[in-house]
């Protein structure tokens, strides 16, 4: 079965798409094409809804990996309407609950570049975000300091780029590597990175503003 093609990772403001249906097993629906997000790096998997063409919707209640990293499971609630390989529907996401996701995750990034220390975890919910640091013996941070460099970032404007990154080159690269619990995927032959202006570059698979 050939690999789900990640749309959000190139084009996160992409709301829906026309996508094939590949695979139906139980309540899991694997398409040749997705807008949907699946849960990783904290990040919850996108809801929504499939339109099917005889007017039909199924709703989309979760989105997950499949264990082989290669496609993206739509996690279905029960409803009318067959879903067969080869059909043509429509996906779409819950767009307000995915750009809150987006607005958290870029968020933490901004923080993560401002606290000395190796990120232990994280996760994003739909009011708020977490984000934790492993920081030197002894170590403080100064909320208001914090907050005043987040908010001149924030109002600077600085752009948010995605780029990539060779596997052998992320190796040599210790430096980009925050999170010391979790290493970013490798096996690919590259590695996506995410660039908040100039001081933040960082691995992530995740959607951003």
């Amino acid at each position: 079965m050939t690999a789900t093609v990640p749309l959000f990772r190139n084009y996160p403001y992409m709301k829906a798409t026309a996508a094939g249906v590949v695979a139906v097993d139980g309540d899991k629906l694997v398409l040749d094409r997705t807008v949907f997000y699946p849960q990783g790096g904290g990040q919850p998997g996108d809801t929504g809804v499939i339109r099917l063409p005889d007017g039909s919707i199924r709703l989309v209640v979760d989105t997950q990996k499949s264990e082989d990293g290669q496609k993206i499971l739509h996690v279905l609630a029960p409803g009318p309407g067959e879903l067969v390989p080869g059909m043509l529907v429509d996906a779409v996401i819950d767009w307000r609950r995915r750009h809150k996701f987006m607005r958290l995750h870029t968020a933490l990034h901004l923080l993560s570049a401002f606290v000395p220390g190796q990120i232990s975890g994280a996760s994003i919910g739909e009011d708020r975000g977490r984000i934790d640091f492993a920081l030197e013996e002894g170590a403080k941070l100064d909320k208001d300091e914090l907050q005043f460099k987040l908010n001149q970032a924030v109002a600077e404007d600085n752009p948010v780029q995605s780029e990539w990154i060779a596997d052998q080159e992320l190796e040599s690269r210790p430096d980009l590597i925050r999170t010391f619990t979790a290493r970013p995927p490798t096996g690919q032959g590259r590695v996506r990175l995410i660039r908040i202006g100039g001081f933040d570059l960082q691995p992530c698979g995740g959607t951003h503003v």
